[in-house]
């Protein structure tokens, strides 16, 4: 078994990236294996809506996001980490999950979610609201925590001095083991969800 992180902060060691390692250390404690992807420095554009990666499977913009795919269809969860921006996430990261999300070829469906994210004060929640509807669409359970998914520190040494901050982190990664175990359990003996053949869409101006 093994989960995916996406470290949006452009830092590859910063504040973001303390709290998935922490998260990704007790994954490994529980025998889940990891990896943090590095992607909040990339020049990722966004979706255009074009809808050819219906046709391809693939998104038509061949970049770290078709480098992540298939990656993520082989991993049993994902972890999203983001720093706050304007009291969002990272507009990087927002456009390489547009993108991730809208073209993948296969069902994400009952892979596990959470994300995470860390500000120096506030737009945590919003952050994290963001963030939590990529899952809710994909019909990906939300691993939670015993507070919401937060650290807080401008700098990787006040990171790890928020130890509410990092007590949430190994929390998360022990509940997300659970789950991917469980699910792992159920899916081997009775199957996922029963799913209906045919998605509805319904318009509200007609």
């Amino acid at each position: 078994m093994n989960i995916l992180l996406l470290n949006g902060s452009p830092n590859a060691n910063g504040c973001t990236y303390t709290a998935l390692a922490t998260v990704a250390g007790e994954l490994e404690k529980n025998s889940i294996s990891t990896e943090i992807i590095h992607v909040g420095h990339k020049d990722i554009r966004g979706c255009l809506g074009c809808g050819k990666c219906q046709e391809l499977g693939h998104c038509v913009f061949d970049d770290l996001v078709n480098e992540i795919a298939p990656k993520l269809e082989a991993a049993d969860g994902l972890v999203v980490g983001s720093p706050v921006y304007y009291a969002g996430p990272n507009g990087t990261l927002t456009n390489l999950l547009d993108r991730l999300f809208f073209s993948a070829g296969y069902p994400l469906r009952m892979k596990v979610g959470a994300a995470v994210c860390s500000a120096r004060r506030a737009g945590t929640t919003a952050t994290l609201d963001r963030l939590n509807k990529y899952f809710t669409l994909a019909e990906m359970p939300i691993v939670s925590s015993r507070y919401w998914n937060m650290v807080h520190g401008h700098t990787p040494d006040e990171v790890r001095r928020d130890e509410e901050g990092l007590q949430i982190m190994r929390v998360l990664g022990r509940n997300m083991a659970f789950l991917v175990r469980a699910i792992a359990a159920e899916r081997a003996a009775h199957g996922l969800p029963e799913e209906e053949p045919q998605r509805i869409n319904t318009n509200f101006i007609r």
